[in-house]
Parts: C-alpha cells; structure tokens; sequence
C-alpha cells in the first residue's frame, strides 16, 4: 500500500506538469517546470479567497514569472536566481489565502524559502517536499494544516528554520528529528503533539513547542550535545517530575519558559565555573514543592524569575535581596514565610514584580510586591501541619 500511495503521488505530480507546461510562454527565461510548478500551487487555492491587490492576484502567466523589471505581473511572493532561472522564494503575503498545498511545489528544486504564514492552507503537508534539499526556512505558521508531523521533513538536510506553530498537527514528534543538524529555530507551538520530548537537532538556538500536550519528564537525553541552545520555551504542555540541575548546566542557555506544566520537584546547581548567561526563567504554575532554590542567586546575568502559584514553603532567600541584576521576581501563590529581604522592598531601583498570597509576615500591603495581600493564617496553619508559620 505505502509503494502504491507514492507511485500515485509521483504521477499526479508529473500530469501535473505536463498539464501546466502546454501553457507557460514560449519566451520564458524561468524554467518550465518551475512555472508548471507556480500554475499548480495557485490553482490549488480557492479563488475566492484571493484578494485583487495580492501577491497572487498579480500571477499572471501570460508573462516569465522572473522577467525583470515587474511592472504589472508577479509583484511580490516570488524571488528568483540571479539567472533568473529558477524560483529560489515562495512568500506569501498574509490575507487568507485557502486551499490545499499542492505536492507539485517539490519539483521547484532551487527553493530555499517556502512561507505561507498566517493564511488558512488546510490538508496534510506533502511528503513529497521532502524533495526540496536546498529550503533552508520553512514556514506555515497560523493556517489550518492537520494529519501528524510530517516526517519527510527530517529528510531537509539544508533546512535552519522551521516554523509548523498554529496548526491543526497531532501524534508524536518522530524520534529522527535530530538528524535536522543545519536546524538552527523549531516552532512546533500551538499544535496537538502529544508523547515525550525527542532528540533535539545538535544546532539548535530556539525550541519553541508551547501550548501542546508534551508529556513525560524533561530529559536529558532530548538535550544532550545541545551547546548552542539560547531559548526553550515548553510551556503549557504536561511534563512532569523533577526538573534536573543539568538543564541549567546547559552552556548558552538565556531564557526558559516551562510554566504551566506538571513539574513536581527542581534541582539547581551553581553555574560551571561560575559562568552562566541565563536571564530570564519561568516556573510558574506547576506543582513544585520545596524550597525556593538559593542557588539560582549565584547566576551572575539572571534578571528575571517566576516561581509563582507552586507548592514552595520556607523563606525567601536572603540572597535575592542582594542581587543587583535581579529586575523581575514572581513567587506569589506559594507558602513561603518569615519576612522579605530587606533589598527587594528597598533597593534602588525597586524590583517589579509579586510575593503576594504568601504566608509572609512583615510584608506591607503598601508595597507593589506585596499587593495585595498574604493568605489567611488558617490557610497557612494547615499547609504547616497547625503550626502558625506567622508567629515563629
């Protein structure tokens, strides 16, 4: 059945040329196939939804699709070769285009950047696009494509961005997605990928996968020889377990946004050699329990930190109030006692943020941090075993 399938799809591809060449210009300079290639791809798109001041309104193929100068006829959305031979850019434009990508935009052998952002493309994404070998960013952010994670894309060897957030994609991520080794931003956000967290490619700057159903722990081996990786941003998925200190061993690591998950426990380290270059982290709205983690004060470019609504207990520790970078501190919704650091409520500038609905004494409502207020003292009394935490 698979071979049956692919011979299939090999023929429509190649009827499909055949059908559009009968009709290219006899003195195109663009390649026929590359024109047959443009004819499919806005024939597959209904034309009620083009608008007559887009880019693919001015597709016009009474004349070469890479003629110099553009006075009347494809004004925006292609870019070709110097030669003005091949179609090296298919961008569109973002006015609600709709219909279906066809498989035929694989035969455009020059491609480097296929960007349908923010349009309503439904269907599965072609296998077949796994022909593209020179796409170096692929984008189809915001539209309606569904099926499972296509995985002929692992095939993309050039590909350095890829972008598939705001869609309709489901089932797990494929297990050969760290073959992507030129891969350098993933956006799988706003899907519905569920499963574990695979291998990551080897040059990842950014992974993004927010707002999906990710589950399992946070793993190291998805990580493993990741030394370029600035950004991770899983927030809004379902990991859960203890959060391990080599996450934050990870050497170029700037931001983290693992708020709203499952998260139960965290280990933190002191930075390597005392040498980090994390800013910014978000931990808020999971199930963390313990203390709040005194050494993440010992990063020496961390300005902002969310711990907030989790299960922490115990005091603030002092060391946050001497933390001159520190800009930004959320630790409200938790259970945290004794009074603040004298150096948040005080210092120069002051530091923004919340300790509000704690079980903190000495905690001015007057002040920004602690607005609005703490939680009652029965609250707090039955999360510390009858004991009054205020009175210690």
């Amino acid at each position: 059945m698979p071979g049956r399938i692919l011979s299939s799809s090999f023929h429509f591809i190649h009827f499909s040329l055949f059908l559009f060449t009968a009709i290219i210009p006899s003195d195109s300079l663009t390649v026929p196939s590359d024109i047959a290639a443009l004819q499919a791809f806005k024939a597959s798109i209904e034309p009620s939804t083009i608008p007559p001041w887009s880019c693919l309104a001015s597709w016009n193929f009474s004349t070469d699709p890479c003629s110099i100068p553009r006075r009347a006829n494809f004004l925006c959305g292609l870019s070709c070769s110097p030669d003005s031979t091949r179609i090296t850019s298919l961008a569109l434009d973002s006015v609600g285009y709709s219909g279906t990508l066809s498989p035929v935009v694989s035969t455009l052998a020059k491609l480097e950047i296929l960007d349908l952002s923010d349009n309503s493309f439904y269907g599965i994404i072609p296998p077949s696009l796994s022909s593209l070998s020179l796409l170096k960013t692929f984008s189809l952010h915001r539209n309606s494509f569904s099926g499972s994670f296509p995985r002929s894309i692992v095939n993309l060897k050039s590909l350095e961005e890829l972008d598939i957030s705001g869609n309709f994609l489901a089932g797990s991520l494929p297990n050969t997605l760290f073959s992507l080794s030129s891969l350098r931003r993933l956006d799988l956000s706003f899907n519905k990928f569920t499963g574990s967290l695979p291998k990551m490619p080897p040059n990842l700057l950014e992974l993004v996968a927010k707002a999906n159903s990710l589950s399992g722990p946070i793993s190291k081996t998805s990580f493993v020889g990741l030394t370029q990786l600035e950004v991770v941003d899983l927030s809004c998925n379902s990991f859960a377990g203890v959060l391990r200190s080599w996450f934050f061993q990870l050497p170029s690591l700037q931001q983290v946004n693992l708020s709203n998950n499952s998260l139960t426990g965290l280990q933190i380290w002191k930075p390597n050699s005392g040498y980090s270059e994390l800013v910014a982290v978000d931990l808020g709205f999971n199930q963390i329990e313990g203390y709040v983690p005194v050494n993440l004060s010992d990063y020496p470019t961390l300005s902002s930190l969310s711990m907030r609504y989790n299960r922490l207990r115990g005091p603030i520790p002092w060391q946050f109030g001497k933390k001159g970078t520190l800009k930004r501190l959320y630790l409200d919704g938790n259970y945290l006692i004794g009074k603040p650091p004298a150096g948040l409520l005080s210092g120069n500038p002051l530091v923004a943020g919340s300790l509000s609905y704690n079980c903190l004494q000495g905690c001015p409502a007057s002040t920004q941090l602690c607005s609005p207020s703490q939680k009652p003292t029965a609250v707090c009394k039955q999360a510390y075993g009858g004991r009054n935490p205020r009175s210690s």
